[in-house]
């Protein structure tokens, strides 16, 4: 009803006028008359702005919030790894980057979301939007991201944390959980490069595979850990470590939610019918090698003509 509550107030605004003038009968069929013809006029004005002079799409704006959310959600998990690991000041607070709290944009895009998918529903076809174009998906997409931006925000209050575990300590799975942060903002980046550009690419698979090798190699560096903590300082440094434990448990689960976000996409691509990148760049190629060669000189062959006639 939320979609329709314009045109309720309109038709009850309406009604209520007829029945004030109700006392002049005479004038009555008149009014209603003008009056259809003033909403009539005001509608197509509306769409004659909006379809022609200045148009703004709903599906576009999707398209683009989409896109940009899965940007801003990669930047965050590798600045709260950053922000987690990076040196502590004296009074040990540490403030939190701007890119850190990309994740809230994806958390309060929900109602957006919404809105617009319902809006793009009834859009007719423009661009590279069919009608009826799956726009339920991208909510899907949107629910993905946001599942994944919650274990984003645990990480964040981590970073944030007065209690940290010792420096000595963190740097033993430092580089892991770099590497593992890295990969899952390149995985989000190529999915929003797919989203941004409506392609797909085999680049997107590969840094998926990438993900979880770097992932597996964190996972063995996390098992032998308290072993080696326990031997070369005191069983007292696995207690100090509890919350690095935490901290790389839940970079390991945002790369499991980040394939989730990446399912999602896949699915949006079959359903949309996203084309490849791999045709595109053998496209351009082949039509920047045949405006590269050199036009064929139809009087080059008259020489050797002669002179096979002569001999």
């Amino acid at each position: 009803m939320a979609r329709f509550d314009y045109g309720v107030t309109i038709f009850i605004l309406t009604y209520s006028l007829v029945a004030v003038s109700g006392y002049r009968v005479e004038a009555l069929l008149a009014m209603a008359q003008r009056r259809v013809c003033t909403i009539a006029i005001g509608v197509f004005m509306c769409l004659a702005v909006c379809v022609l002079v200045c148009p703004v799409w709903a599906g576009q704006e999707l398209h683009r919030l989409t896109a940009r959310s899965m940007d801003k959600l990669a930047g965050a998990v590798e600045a709260c790894v950053e922000d987690y690991f990076a040196d502590q000041p004296a009074d040990g607070k540490q403030p939190p980057s701007d890119k850190a709290e990309g994740y809230k944009c994806v958390l309060n895009s929900k109602a957006s979301e919404d809105s617009q998918a319902n809006l793009a529903r009834w859009e007719p076809a423009h661009g590279r939007f069919g009608f009826r174009d799956p726009y339920a998906q991208y909510k899907d997409v949107g629910a993905a991201m946001r599942h994944c931006a919650y274990c984003v925000e645990a990480l964040s209050g981590f970073a944030r944390s007065e209690i940290q575990t010792p420096e000595h300590v963190k740097r033993r799975l430092a580089g892991g959980c770099a590497s593992v942060a890295a990969r899952c903002a390149l995985v989000l980046r190529e999915a929003s490069s797919s989203v941004a550009t409506m392609t797909t690419s085999w680049e997107l698979d590969l840094a998926v595979a990438e993900m979880n090798t770097a992932v597996q190699e964190l996972q063995s560096d996390l098992r032998a850990l308290p072993s080696r903590l326990a031997e070369e300082e005191s069983p007292a440094a696995v207690l100090d470590a509890v919350q690095l434990f935490t901290v790389t448990s839940l970079l390991i689960e945002v790369s499991t939610r980040i394939e989730s976000v990446v399912d999602a996409v896949d699915t949006l691509a079959s359903l949309a019918g996203f084309r490849s990148s791999d045709v595109e760049d053998e496209a351009s190629e082949t039509e920047e090698t045949k405006v590269k060669q050199p036009a064929s000189d139809p009087d080059s062959d008259e020489p050797e003509k002669r002179h096979v006639e002569q001999v």
